[in-house]
């Protein structure tokens, strides 16, 4: 008995030994929290209206954020508490995420507002009522003046724009070509190909950051999907980087009477090319595009609008490749008929200008050169652009006339 006594205490030691050097081992190769949360790259401007704007960033690990908001009326930002704005894309549950998405409402048009990030990192979530966050982060409005945006007014008379495209990640090219845009233009657009391929979670900061830095913290930012964007894990991710009016990646925008159409045109290649390897059904999503693309043509907001343009990153070319077939098949026909003015492209990474018939379309379509810089003037009689490389060489001009509605 006292064999088996002690037998049964060795046994239970030897348990507990174990029980406590299992502990240990999983207290020490647990992963520690950092301390601190910090920004990745923003904030920048995403759908700017007369009532409201949005403002994203990124941040390192994932964290509770929100936006401070102020009048740009003289007062110290610390004169008073500041309204604050959440993420809602959790459908009234604040987001734990890296990415932010703080959309601002109600506002007054044609008027500029303060407002500030921030932010407060997850270190652990055990239950809704045991929460610990890192210190919160907060932008500089000590010593350094908070960004400034302007809702839309309810008309314009011209708008001055810059459009840039297929900088394949090239951010020393992007920042030659945006050095001195702080304030400069009342909108950018990106017309696709930012990128080669998205193959990390936080690779588009490549051009996100330095275009926050420079002016997308002020000045908003609209996007278009190139090819390249369809390439890499993350590419999936690529929408969630950017907020659109309809969710998708593509849709429109006015500013005033000056009306813009945003498309996606897709890969360049036909679904069963091995390069995919099934993992495209572009042709039915171009399909559905066009379905959404004749129901904008017949809007009220189209219809009255004065100027049209259109984005899209692939050109109409026929006898071409198959991203350029499907431009010239599925939207081409429904813009022709609904009355544009002017196409903005790229991908061919060389500048051309194709006058209305050049393809199947019945308005000009104009291809920006890869990493140059295009700046356009639209008023309600003509669209005047023009293009230059990274040393600020003018290499192109042009202009074309609205077309009578």
């Amino acid at each position: 008995m006292k064999r088996i006594l002690l037998l049964s205490c060795l046994i239970l030691a030897s348990v507990a030994l174990h029980s406590q050097e299992t502990a240990k081992a999983t207290v020490s190769e647990a992963p520690v929290q950092p301390s601190t949360v910090k920004l990745v790259c923003g904030p920048y401007l995403q759908n700017v209206k007369s009532d409201g704007f949005t403002v994203m960033w990124i941040s390192d690990i994932d964290a509770l954020g929100w936006v401070e908001l102020a009048p740009d009326d003289g007062t110290n930002f610390y004169y008073t508490d500041r309204p604050r704005y959440y993420d809602m894309t959790g459908a009234g549950i604040n987001p734990l995420s890296k990415i932010h998405t703080v959309r601002i409402t109600g506002l007054q048009p044609g008027t500029r507002y303060r407002y500030r990030i921030m932010m407060k990192g997850l270190r652990a979530f055990n239950g809704e009522r045991d929460i610990t966050f890192t210190k919160p982060f907060g932008a500089n409005v000590y010593s350094a003046n908070p960004p400034v945006v302007t809702t839309l007014e309810e008309s314009y008379d011209k708008l001055h724009v810059a459009i840039v495209n297929d900088v394949h990640a090239d951010a020393e090219g992007f920042r030659n070509l945006f050095k001195d845009s702080r304030g400069k233009y009342d909108f950018v657009v990106f017309n696709g190909d930012m990128t080669s391929v998205i193959n990390e979670e936080t690779h588009m900061a490549v051009y996100v950051r330095p275009a926050s830095e420079l002016f997308a913290d002020e000045t908003p930012l609209y996007v278009v999907r190139g090819n390249h964007e369809f390439r890499g894990l993350f590419s999936r991710d690529w929408l969630k980087w950017f907020q659109t009016p309809t969710g998708m990646p593509y849709y429109t925008f006015q500013w005033g009477k000056f009306f813009f159409i945003m498309l996606d045109s897709g890969e360049d290649k036909p679904d069963n090319d091995i390069e995919y390897q099934g993992m495209l059904s572009m042709d039915q999503y171009l399909r559905e595009q066009a379905d959404w693309l004749k129901g904008v043509t017949r809007s009220d907001a189209f219809r009255n609008s004065s100027v049209r343009i259109v984005f899209s990153h692939i050109p109409p070319r026929l006898k071409h490749w198959h991203g350029n077939k499907n431009v010239c098949e599925l939207f081409v026909p429904i813009l022709n008929e609904a009355g544009i003015d002017l196409m903005v492209s790229g991908h061919e990474h060389n500048y051309s200008l194709c006058p209305a018939g050049t393809s199947n379309a019945n308005f000009p379509v104009l291809v920006n050169d890869n990493l140059e810089l295009m700046v356009m003037d639209i008023d309600g009689k003509t669209i005047s652009f023009k293009t230059s490389d990274p040393s600020g060489t003018q290499t192109h001009k042009g202009s074309f006339p609205v077309v009578k509605k």
